[in-house]
């Protein structure tokens, strides 16, 4: 039951920050070659389908890498701001290879799976909500073994998106779109089983022991939750509860809803149609300029400042 709640919190999580999947380059080579590039999405998706590869990226806090890639691995890059990967086997300098601006998917369908390197890549599309979710759960490079249990469902993924990718049947650009939620999910599901994440949202969602409090929370967000209360919940004292909720997700218990009520609310600001009012009922707050003062604390600006700045649901542009 515990793993199940687990389960339906990070549920929650996607159904919130709008997860989409989008394929942006590939390619197939055969003999010594690099690669480098500029990374100008915060959640950047490297998959490598067969041969050999080592990758390293830089950003913020330092280089990540290099980690070797064995065919079915993936790397998830967390704001990074340039990648560097290299293969292949035999002599002479390795060949510069640099994806297309355009990438023509059917160009992997000449690729040998036996003898040459195959890689493809992609990104991992949230709202503005997500991104600071994913920003502070994640580290800068998170590499996902396919040798593992946990990642074989993942392997398999990874094989289903090159055949999708490369055969070019009808519908296959919505079957990778489609595929970005549940590829993000098994990326995640294999980290926690591999590592440990950074104190946060997501080392928390991982922790059986608290999880029925965090799904009360999540379940009635608006609810003026006392510690007692979700201390009994989780079967602990409130010191207890509280000591070990603050080591695992950084904040106290009823600062972690507040967050959580804000990611609620930024979702729903994106609707033209929800009042700001009745949203701060919704969410337990005594007034709207109670619910204002928080959201404006929490995201810098005011809820009516934030909605005419932000796309309607499911409205994000799809670019490279």
């Amino acid at each position: 039951m515990a793993r199940e709640t687990v389960a339906d919190a990070l549920s929650d999580v996607f159904d919130q920050v709008e997860v989409r999947g989008l394929m942006t380059g590939g390619f197939a080579v055969r003999g010594p070659w690099s690669s480098r590039v500029a990374v100008t999405r915060p959640l950047k998706l490297i998959a490598l389908v067969a041969g050999s590869a080592w990758i390293s990226a830089e950003g913020p806090g330092g280089p990540d890498g290099p980690v070797e890639l064995k065919p079915g691995d993936v790397v998830l890059l967390n704001n990074r701001s340039a990648l560097e990967v290299h293969g292949g086997r035999g002599d002479g300098p390795p060949a510069e290879t640099t994806p297309e601006a355009s990438f023509d998917s059917m160009a992997l369908a000449a690729a040998d799976l036996r003898t040459d390197d195959v890689l493809i890549g992609g990104w991992i599309q949230v709202n503005p909500a997500g991104q600071a979710l994913f920003s502070g759960a994640l580290p800068g490079l998170v590499h996902v073994r396919a040798s593992t249990p946990a990642a074989s469902r993942l392997a398999v993924l990874v094989a289903q998106l090159f055949a999708e990718a490369s055969s070019g049947r009808l519908g296959s650009a919505f079957a990778i779109r489609q595929n970005g939620q549940l590829f993000l999910l098994e990326v995640l599901r294999a980290y926690l089983e591999q590592e440990q994440p950074p104190t946060g949202w997501l080392r928390l969602l991982a922790d059986e022991s608290l999880s029925p409090a965090i799904r009360l929370m999540h379940e009635q967000p608006g609810r003026a939750w006392g510690l007692a209360e979700l201390a009994g919940a989780a079967g602990m004292s409130r010191t207890s509860f509280a000591q070990r909720f603050r080591t695992l997700a950084g904040v106290p218990p009823l600062t972690y809803l507040s967050r959580w009520r804000m990611v609620l609310a930024q979702r729903a600001l994106r609707d033209p149609n929800v009042r700001v009012g009745a949203l701060a009922t919704e969410l337990g707050y005594g007034s709207e300029s109670a619910f204002s003062n928080a959201f404006k604390r929490e995201i810098g600006q005011s809820p009516l400042n934030y909605r005419r700045h932000q796309d309607p649901p499911h409205q994000t542009t799809a670019t490279r």
